[in-house]
C-alpha cells in the first residue's frame, strides 16, 4: 500500500518565506554592486549564519554569543526584506549600505568561526533531593528481661600486721664502751659521731648498733 504524501503547512510556509528572503537579499546585494555569483552568495551566507546561531541556541539557551549572531543575521534578513519593499531606490543605493554589504562576508566569517569553535556550555542538571526514608515505629510485644544485678564484691580482708620485734638488750659494758668511743670522736673532731662510723668501730649487727645509738641519744 503506497503511503500518501501530505504537505505540511508549516514546512510550505517556511519554504516560501525562505525563498522570498533569499530573493530580497540577492536583489539588495546586486543593487549594492555585487554582481554575478557574489550576489547569490550573500543570501546563502546570511541564512547559514542564522541557522548556525539557532542550532547553537537549542543546546545553550543562555549563550550570549549565539544570541548576538542570531540577532545580526536576523537583522540582515529583515533589513533586506524591508529595503526591497519599495522604501529604498535600488538604482541609487546609499554609500553606507554599500559599505555594509561589502563588509558582510568578513562579519559572517567571524560569526561562523566563533559559533563553531567556542566551547559549548554544559546543561545544568537539576539537583533532585532523595526522599527521606519513612520512619517506622517498632512495637515490641516481648519486653527484654531485666539485667541480673550482680552482688557487690567482698571487701578484701586486711593483712595481719606483724608485731614489731623487741629491741635487743644492750649490755651496760657495751653501752659504756660505745659512749667512750663517741666521746673520743667528739673531743677530737668537735662533732657527734655518725651512726655508721660507730657501727664500723664496734663491728656489731645493725639492730644492736641502732639500739646503742638510741640509748646514747636518750642519755
Amino acid at each position: 500500500m503506497a503511503a500518501t504524501i501530505r504537505p505540511d503547512p508549516v514546512l510550505v510556509q517556511a519554504v516560501i518565506a525562505g525563498a522570498l528572503s533569499f530573493a530580497h537579499l540577492h536583489d539588495l546585494a546586486e543593487a549594492s554592486g555585487q554582481s554575478g555569483w557574489k550576489a547569490w552568495a550573500y543570501p546563502v551566507s546570511v541564512d547559514l549564519l542564522l541557522v548556525a546561531a539557532w542550532r547553537r541556541l537549542r543546546t545553550a539557551r543562555r549563550d550570549r554569543s549565539a544570541w548576538t549572531w542570531f540577532v545580526i543575521a536576523l537583522g540582515a534578513s529583515l533589513g533586506a526584506n524591508i529595503a526591497t519593499a519599495g522604501l529604498l531606490d535600488l538604482h541609487q543605493v546609499p554609500a553606507w549600505l554599500r559599505i555594509l554589504v561589502a563588509g558582510w562576508p568578513a562579519l559572517a566569517f567571524l560569526g561562523g568561526t566563533l559559533l563553531v569553535h567556542s566551547p559549548k556550555a554544559m546543561p545544568v542538571e537539576p539537583v533532585t533531593e532523595e526522599p527521606a526514608a519513612p520512619e517506622v515505629a517498632l512495637h515490641r510485644t516481648d519486653e527484654p528481661a531485666p539485667a541480673p544485678q550482680l552482688a557487690p564484691a567482698p571487701e578484701p580482708e586486711p593483712l595481719p600486721v606483724k608485731p614489731a620485734a623487741p629491741a635487743p638488750v644492750v649490755p651496760a659494758a657495751l653501752l659504756d664502751h660505745a659512749r667512750k668511743l663517741a666521746d673520743a670522736h667528739h673531743a677530737s673532731t668537735g662533732s657527734p659521731m655518725p651512726a655508721d662510723t660507730l657501727a664500723a668501730r664496734l663491728g656489731l649487727p645493725a639492730e644492736t648498733t641502732r639500739a646503742i645509738t638510741t640509748h646514747l641519744q636518750l642519755t
